[in-house]
């Protein structure tokens, strides 16, 4: 997914939003890793079926992200 559709096909509320946000933050995460995160809560979206990104699509996505974070660098 370019840019554009991830706009058109990833919009999430107020609340996922933040919580994007704050993990960008905390994790110290890029603008690609933010764009990475919610094309994987579509996936799990699409995945449970439902049309609209939910907080706990995000908060899922971002576990995934810091999961594989680890991974590549060998943290614990």
């Amino acid at each position: 997914m370019n840019n554009r559709q991830i706009k058109r096909y990833c919009p999430v509320d107020q609340d996922s939003h933040r919580l994007l946000e704050a993990a960008i933050d905390k994790l110290g995460l890029s603008a690609r890793a933010y764009n990475r995160i919610l094309r994987i809560g579509r996936t799990i979206a699409d995945l449970e079926g439902v049309e609209r990104i939910a907080v706990h699509h995000i908060s899922e996505a971002i576990q995934y992200r810091s999961l594989d974070r680890s991974a590549m660098f060998g943290w614990q």
